[in-house]
């Protein structure tokens, strides 16, 4: 059995701030907003590494995309999380919806951001949705990895209660005495590394439009659906559906379901191409990770 480090979770502390009736307890950067800052670093240098390499994807463009998905990333997961998790909460206080210091951000509430993202950057450059979707999508796991990371380091959204004989059960404070499985790892490691190799090398061939993007969307959410079997559901939330589904197997489902459709959908408009339109195809796909 371990225990949880408890790390201060700001890498230094400049509060209390008392300026009138502003007050602020804690003021500087956290070890959870610089696990989100490497995250979204190593997908923007994968994206300009790929870009160079196939010689199709400007620099400028790629730091757009970036920039367009980093701010979906922070407003959908602070949205979703109020919407999702914390309805009554947002209801009660519109405005706690922008003290993204308190925390709460919400994955899927951060991937129709980046949704949104992406059909901006396409239209704004006459890409399509998904030859934008398929490029970027192998690497968003590398950012998720990182931010399983930060809820680690805080000790937050931890495991359920695990067998008091698993060696890597851990203890986190707030939770009680027993120990638990450091299911934030088992993210990282799911969602996270996993996925990405997956993505990573399924994508290095030519694929159909869409599949690449059906692909992360089914990979996602399968191993979020089989990790929340060990994570502790949220205290205010407990099951949802049929006695024992958590919100973020709910909210998974869906993505399952949806990156099947792209998987079928992107694999039969493919058989349906003409010689002259595989071939174009197979040029753009030079593009993808």
């Amino acid at each position: 059995m371990l225990q949880h480090p408890q790390f201060d979770p700001y890498i230094f502390n400049l509060g209390p701030i008392n300026i009138g009736s502003f007050q602020m307890e804690n003021l500087g950067p956290t070890w959870y907003g610089f696990s989100y800052l490497i995250g979204i670093s190593l997908v923007w240098w994968l994206c300009r590494k790929r870009a160079a390499e196939r010689n199709l994807w400007k620099p400028q463009q790629i730091d757009d995309l970036i920039f367009y998905a980093f701010l979906g990333v922070i407003i959908g997961g602070r949205l979703g999380y109020k919407l999702f998790y914390d309805f009554a909460g947002l209801a009660q206080d519109p405005m706690g919806m922008i003290r993204i210091w308190e925390g709460g951000m919400s994955f899927h509430g951060g991937l129709i951001g980046v949704l949104l993202a992406v059909w901006y950057f396409g239209r704004s450059t006459g890409k399509s949705f998904f030859e934008v979707g398929d490029f970027v999508a192998p690497m968003a796991p590398l950012a998720l990895a990182c931010g399983r990371v930060g809820n680690f380091i805080n000790g937050e959204l931890w495991g359920r209660v695990a067998d008091p004989s698993l060696p890597w059960g851990m203890v986190f404070a707030g939770a009680g005495s027993e120990p638990r499985h450091p299911s934030q790892l088992y993210q990282m490691a799911g969602e996270g590394l996993a996925l990405f190799f997956i993505l990573w090398f399924y994508s290095k061939k030519p694929r159909p439009k869409m599949a690449v993007s059906g692909a992360f969307l089914i990979g996602y959410g399968f191993f979020r659906f089989m990790v929340e079997f060990f994570r502790q559901p949220d205290s205010h939330l407990g099951f949802v559906a049929l006695g024992w589904m958590s919100r973020g197997q709910q909210l998974s489902l869906p993505m399952i379901a949806v990156g099947a459709m792209l998987m079928v959908m992107g694999y039969r408009l493919a058989k349906l191409q003409t010689p002259a339109q595989k071939a174009s195809s197979k040029k753009s796909a030079k593009g993808k990770v």
